[in-house]
């Protein structure tokens, strides 16, 4: 037992971002709920006082029997070992009717759903965890909404004085990204975000989620903002930066400071491969693929392989990944060619002017140059093509479900080339 065990007055442990259920390939939702398992495990055999989650416990309000049947065994071995675990809903918890499976978790007994908010009072109710030489935690927290809705749950809580001026050692939870603790790079620039004065203050902890980086912060006002980034990774850029995921062991000493220990969960190794294919042939691509596959050492990996560039000759369609990545030891491979380009269309010359004009110039210097064959189409051309980039340039709204989304671009597509009639015929 070391040194900073034994000076610790209690223990708990910090996951957030969890998105079980949320990849499409099946070893990789596996691994996802491994993930989970091994940190149940972590957090036994440590023998924490108890655990907090920060939302995004599932990647969704409704998620496959096997997902809440694995989730559930494990926090109730939590349970059998006397480890109390606190949740709040994040984003990607509730249905559209504000239902959260984390309801049937807390009725079961194999969880404490801490966001309690009275609709009428506008008051946040205090959960307290006695620990075993009888001091108690007050716990609270916000949930997570989709398009960060929770703003108003925030500004609306008419009881945040006096949650501010409790005695006891206070958690705080939350599911936001906040301003201040924003990366500085291009990715985050746009992101929308809360100021940190959004949340209480004098809370000894808040424990953060939604963001799906590592970091903390520390002010006079509140003494440690952290987030643990994602248990496991959630998508392929993800798992090309961040390799794996992880969680937060908390350690308060008798003064009630915390140490913070960054676990991480690793089950495999992640190698990945990036390939440019600027000025090279489909085949060309192809060969340098096969070849640095043969010379990494990738079995039971998971290898992440991204191409990108404009090729000088072929097609996209002509690389055959099937068959170049049959036959490996791998555990999984990932290709993303979202930015992998042919040189089908002439040389394009940008001009000067804003971005809906040199649009505009593009547009109308290199229409026709695919031919179309219903002559209707051919002689609408420049007026489809500005409707067709504003309808696929649309992007997903946030907790908007894929289907959705597809049928609304769909529903865009009938109306472009007004084919109401025809599907209504079907």
């Amino acid at each position: 037992m070391n040194e900073q065990l034994d000076s610790s007055k209690f223990r708990f442990a910090h996951l957030a971002d969890c998105h079980i259920g949320g990849w499409k390939e099946d070893k990789l939702k596996e691994l996802s709920i491994k993930s989970f398992e091994k940190a149940i495990n972590k957090i036994i055999d440590e023998k924490l006082d108890f655990l907090l989650i920060s939302g995004d416990l599932f990647n969704t309000a409704i998620p496959s029997v096997d997902a809440l049947k694995q989730v559930a065994l494990s926090l109730r071995r939590l349970k059998e070992n006397n480890i109390q675990t606190y949740i709040i809903p994040g984003s990607h918890d509730f249905s559209p009717s504000g239902k959260t499976m984390l309801d049937v978790l807390e009725n079961a007994g194999l969880c404490i759903n801490v966001y309690k908010y009275n609709e009428i009072t506008k008051k946040l109710e205090i959960t307290y965890h006695q620990l075993p030489n009888q001091e108690k935690i007050a716990l609270t927290g916000i949930c997570g909404l989709s398009g960060g809705l929770e703003k108003l749950l925030y500004e609306e809580i008419s009881n945040k004085q006096e949650i501010e001026n409790l005695p006891n050692f206070k958690i705080f939870l939350f599911h936001t990204l906040l301003t201040e603790l924003k990366p500085t790079t291009n990715d985050w620039e746009k992101v929308p975000s809360e100021p940190l004065s959004l949340l209480p203050q004098n809370f000894n902890y808040y424990p953060g989620g939604h963001p799906h980086f590592i970091h903390q912060k520390s002010t006079p006002e509140r003494p440690l903002i952290a987030y643990p980034g994602p248990l496991f990774p959630n998508n392929f850029k993800e798992l090309e930066e961040l390799k794996q995921g992880g969680f937060y062991i908390c350690d308060v000493d008798p003064n009630n400071k915390i140490t913070l220990t960054h676990t991480p969960i690793k089950l495999k190794e992640t190698i990945s491969l990036n390939i440019n294919a600027n000025e090279k042939t489909s085949e060309q691509v192809a060969e340098e693929i096969k070849e640095n596959l043969n010379q990494l050492s990738i079995e039971n990996c998971i290898v992440t392989l991204r191409v990108a560039g404009t090729l000088k000759a072929g097609k996209a369609s002509d690389i055959s990944f099937k068959k170049i990545l049959e036959n490996n030891k791998a555990y999984i491979i990932l290709k993303n060619t979202s930015k992998l380009k042919t040189k089908q269309f002439s040389e394009i010359k940008i001009k000067e002017g804003t971005i809906e004009e040199v649009e505009d110039s593009i547009i109308k210097e290199h229409i026709g140059q695919i031919e179309i064959p219903d002559i209707q189409l051919n002689e609408n051309q420049e007026l489809l093509t500005t409707q067709l980039m504003t309808s696929l340039n649309k992007e997903k709204l946030e907790g908007e479900k894929n289907i959705d989304f597809e049928n609304r671009i769909k529903q865009d597509l009938i109306e472009i080339f007004n084919l109401r009639d025809v599907f209504e015929e079907w």
